[in-house]
């Protein structure tokens, strides 16, 4: 019999299939932009929906034509910059060397702890001046603002998040916004493409046929039915990754590439008819992203800007209808 060739089943370039460690995830690699402003922005996923528009995809069979596609919504109440933080550079990396804290909002002290020691924020940013020389880089400290969406949650996600330009215009950038709210219309636009970083929904403890999607073994097979037909061979004497077994299914920290940004609304009541199902009313901004996003409902969403997008001009989408 002559040897039987198929593609393998269940991808290796997500392995290992581990469990998240925290609910909303980290974003390693960014755009190196000189636009002076966020590299990234965060958001509450709120449900998917349907956008008449005009396609202007050139080369596109329907290049000018009215298309319906499907589109996720993802709330996004402004960003609440609460410090800043300076970074200086050595042999093996970067080294966070001095940080500078705003007044924080009382939500914040759900996340950390706040320091009620009131801190005159000029002055320790006109010290931080003389040092400019110094650091390699300057980032924003921001904290989410769930009290404004729709979702009845109050514990805020605080993460970094880096800034554009030089380094003398990142620090201008941080001066001026350092305690000051950040909408999302300061770091995209409409037409941009975007990258979706998100935990995606947990599945729990599954077998190797829905977790890889392996056959069936026949009824007169040993023992099981449910599993790979054999671990492997003897000899190496261990189990290679690549056999499909038991394990954890979902909630994974995954990256979607080129996501297109069809609208930046700050009308709720566009979208709001009698509510998102597990959702509720969208309070406040929002985005409306074409194509699905992972996760579930109310689930936080980080999102910056294309790496791999090769988009030249950015186009303004021509949104016909939506579907409320």
């Amino acid at each position: 019999m002559g040897t039987v060739h198929r593609p393998r089943r269940g991808s290796l370039a997500v392995a290992p299939r581990k469990r998240s460690k925290r609910i909303y995830p980290r974003v390693s690699s960014k755009r190196a932009m000189k636009d002076v402003k966020p590299l990234d922005f965060a958001g509450y996923k709120v449900g998917m929906t349907e956008v008449r528009m005009i396609d202007d995809r050139v080369g596109s069979p329907t290049h000018n034509q009215q298309v319906v596609v499907s589109a996720t919504v993802i709330e996004t109440p402004p960003l609440y910059a609460t410090g800043v933080r300076a970074y200086r550079k050595h042999p093996y990396g970067e080294d966070p060397v001095s940080e500078i804290w705003a007044e924080q909002k009382k939500e914040l002290s759900r996340k950390t702890s706040i320091s009620k020691k009131k801190v005159d924020v000029s002055k320790k940013m006109a010290e931080l001046e003389k040092k400019l020389e110094d650091f390699s880089k300057i980032t924003l400290i921001v904290n989410t603002q769930p009290v404004n969406a729709g979702i009845s949650k109050k514990k805020p996600e605080l993460f970094e998040s880096d800034l554009g330009g030089s380094v003398a215009e990142m620090f201008a950038y941080a001066k001026e916004h350092i305690g000051k709210e950040i909408p999302v219309k300061d770091v995209f636009v409409e037409g941009e493409y975007i990258d979706t970083v998100g935990v995606t929904v947990g599945k729990g403890f599954q077998g190797s046929v829905k977790r890889f999607g392996v056959k069936l073994l026949a009824k007169k097979s040993q023992k099981l039915v449910r599993k790979a037909g054999n671990l492997g061979p003897w000899h190496p004497h261990k189990v290679s990754p690549r056999v499909p077994q038991m394990g954890q299914m979902g909630f994974h920290k995954r990256t979607q590439f080129n996501n297109r940004i069809l609208k930046i609304g700050e009308d709720p009541k566009e979208i709001n008819a009698d509510g998102w199902k597990r959702y509720g009313l969208v309070k406040g901004q929002y985005l409306l992203v074409r194509g699905s996003i992972q996760g579930p409902t109310k689930r936080v969403i980080r999102m910056r800007h294309a790496l791999r997008s090769h988009m030249g001009k950015v186009l303004s989408p021509q949104i016909v209808s939506l579907k409320v």
